[in-house]
C-alpha cells in the first residue's frame, strides 16, 4: 500500500478525531482543473468511491489520500507558439519584440494552451498514528511531501508538522554497520549499497546482488568514502534501501508478512487488509529505525516542516 514515506511528528497541541478531519478536508474536496488552470490539489476517499469518506481508520490508524493534477504543457510546444506569436507582431509593427513582451507572449501562449492540454492525475497517500503522534507521507521527493503539507495545514485547524530527526545520521550509522559487520538488532545488511568519497572527485562504488562483509568495502570505508545507500531487511518481514539523508526506498514486504492473511471477497475487504498489514508492519519498523539511528532528536525550534538542519538528519522513508 505505501511505497515512500516521509515522517513527521505532529505537535504536541494537536488534537482531532477521524469526524473532525473528515469535516476539516471535505471544504478542501479535489475538483479537476479549471480550463486555463495548470493544477489542481484536493482530498479524494482513500478507497477511491466517489464521494465516498475522506478519512478511514483501519486498526486506529487514520489514512487520508490527496490527489493532484496537473496540465502537460510541453516547453517546446509553449516555444513554438510563443515564436509564431512574436513573428506576427514583427510582421505587423516591423520589430522584434523585447524581452518583456516575449515574456508577455510567452504567458498568452501558456494561457491558449492550457485547455488543450492533456492531465495528469496523482495520488499521494497520509497516514496518521494518533497513539504515537507520527504522520507519515506517502512521497517520492520531500517536494512533494511538502505539496501535501501545505495542504493539511491548510485543511486542518491547528496542525503543526516537525519533519522528525535523529541524533546520528544514516550515514555514519550504515559506515559503523559495515565496519563492524554488527547492524541493530531487528535489521540485518542485504546485497546492496552505495559508497561515495567526501572529496571532489565524488568518486562512487556500487554493489549489487553483492555480499558486503568483505575487506574491499571495509577499506573503501577507511579511505574515506561513506555509505550512501544500504539494503537493509528488517525481522525477515521487511525489506528496503536507507540512504545517507535517513530515506528509506524500495519498500517491500517479504512474504512471511502475508502468511495466514485472510480471504478478500471484495474490494474493500482487499484495502482494509493492506491498510491492516502494511500499517501494522511499518508502525513497528519505523520506531525501531530511529533507534537505531540514536533515536529521535527533539527540538526546541518552533515547528518547522520541510527544511532539515546540519549533522541531525531528517527521517524520512520513501
Amino acid at each position: 500500500m505505501f511505497k515512500n514515506l516521509t515522517v513527521y511528528r505532529v505537535g504536541p497541541e494537536w488534537s482531532a478525531t477521524p469526524e473532525q478531519i473528515e469535516d476539516g478536508l471535505a471544504a478542501a474536496r479535489f475538483a479537476e482543473c479549471g480550463a486555463t488552470q495548470p493544477q489542481s490539489a484536493g482530498w479524494v476517499a482513500p478507497r477511491g468511491t466517489e464521494h465516498g469518506p475522506l478519512v478511514e481508520s483501519i486498526g486506529g490508524q487514520w489514512l487520508l489520500t490527496l490527489m493532484v493534477e496537473r496540465k502537460a504543457l510541453p516547453s517546446a510546444v509553449v516555444k513554438r507558439r510563443t515564436d509564431e506569436m512574436a513573428q506576427q507582431v514583427e510582421h505587423s509593427t516591423g520589430r522584434k519584440p523585447g524581452k518583456k513582451q516575449t515574456k508577455e507572449l510567452k504567458e498568452q501562449a501558456v494561457l491558449e494552451l492550457l485547455p488543450m492540454a492533456f492531465t495528469k492525475r496523482s495520488t499521494l497517500k497520509v497516514w496518521i498514528d494518533a497513539k504515537q503522534r507520527l504522520l507519515m507521507i506517502d512521497a517520492s521527493s520531500p517536494a512533494r511531501a511538502g505539496e501535501v503539507v501545505t495542504q493539511l495545514i491548510k485543511s486542518l485547524d491547528g496542525l503543526t508538522l516537525t519533519q522528525l530527526q535523529t541524533t546520528e545520521s544514516a550515514s555514519v550509522a550504515m559506515s559503523d554497520w559495515l565496519l563492524t559487520g554488527e547492524p541493530p538488532a531487528s535489521f540485518s545488511v542485504d546485497r546492496e549499497c552505495e559508497l561515495k568519497s567526501e572529496d571532489e572527485m565524488k568518486s562512487v562504488v556500487r554493489y549489487a546482488r553483492h555480499p558486503l562483509d568483505i575487506d574491499e568495502v571495509r577499506q573503501h570505508i577507511a579511505t574515506g568514502k561513506r555509505p550512501t545507500r544500504l539494503a537493509l531487511t528488517w525481522q525477515g518481514r521487511v525489506s528496503f534501501v536507507l540512504t545517507e539523508t535517513g530515506q528509506i526506498k524500495k519498500i517491500d514486504f517479504l512474504d512471511v508478512v502475508f502468511e495466514g492473511r485472510p480471504s478478500r471477497d471484495s474490494k474493500d475487504d482487499a484495502f482494509d487488509a493492506d491498510a491492516a498489514i502494511a500499517t501494522g508492519e511499518l508502525v513497528q519498523l519505523i520506531p525501531e529505525l530511529i533507534d537505531a539511528l540514536g533515536g529521535e532528536l527533539l527540538l526546541v525550534a518552533p515547528p518547522a516542516v520541510a527544511s532539515t538542519g546540519d549533522g541531525a538528519r531528517a527521517f524520512t522513508a520513501a
